[in-house]
């Protein structure tokens, strides 16, 4: 595969998918902690370390998208979205992948996380993984689930009482599963 990868979002702006740099990090873990932070998403309390958010995100395969360099309107070196790509079990299961996705506020439903999970699948297939699985969707994330329905996930589990929100509400999580190539 031939990186990076470039697209046009809904809103116009020129971007480009790449394998994070070490420049990236502490960027990407803000955002990351951001999210956490929001408390609807991700299952972490508290914002990661330094050391906690390379264990998390940074054990295999991570992304960024930033405006493509040819963007005179965006700063090259911001972070819009990311996402790590890894094993979701060692050894003898280490062929299905789990992946996790950030977008910055700002910009969500602009098709960067159709932009993202799209490569995503084309980066996990080619890279030899043979299906992706997500263990821990919210089922109030209603947009992510949306989005990954539309790109070919199937729901193989729910998790009943998974998820304590912020406001104490207890949600069920789901399972969802999708087959490569």
């Amino acid at each position: 595969m031939k990186f990076p990868l470039i697209k046009v979002l809904k809103n116009g702006i020129l971007v480009e998918l790449d394998y994070i740099h070490p420049q990236d990090h502490e960027v990407v873990r803000a955002l990351l902690n951001l999210v956490i932070v929001e408390g609807k998403t991700y299952p972490q309390k508290q914002p990661l370390s330094p050391t906690e958010f390379s264990t998390y995100w940074l054990s295999k395969d991570a992304f960024v998208v930033r405006p493509s360099v040819v963007d005179p309107t965006h700063k090259p070196k911001e972070i819009l979205g990311a996402f790590y790509l890894k094993p979701n079990f060692p050894g003898r299961c280490s062929h299905i992948c789990n992946a996790g996705f950030i977008v910055q506020p700002e910009l969500r439903g602009q098709g960067l996380g159709r932009f993202m999970g799209e490569a995503m699948l084309s980066i996990a297939a080619h890279l030899g993984y043979e299906a992706v699985m997500f263990n821990l969707v919210f089922e109030t994330n209603i947009p992510s689930i949306t989005l990954w329905q539309s790109l070919g996930f199937e729901i193989i589990g729910r998790i009943p009482g998974a998820v304590k929100l912020e406001n104490e509400q207890v949600v069920d999580a789901l399972i969802l599963y999708h087959t490569l190539g």
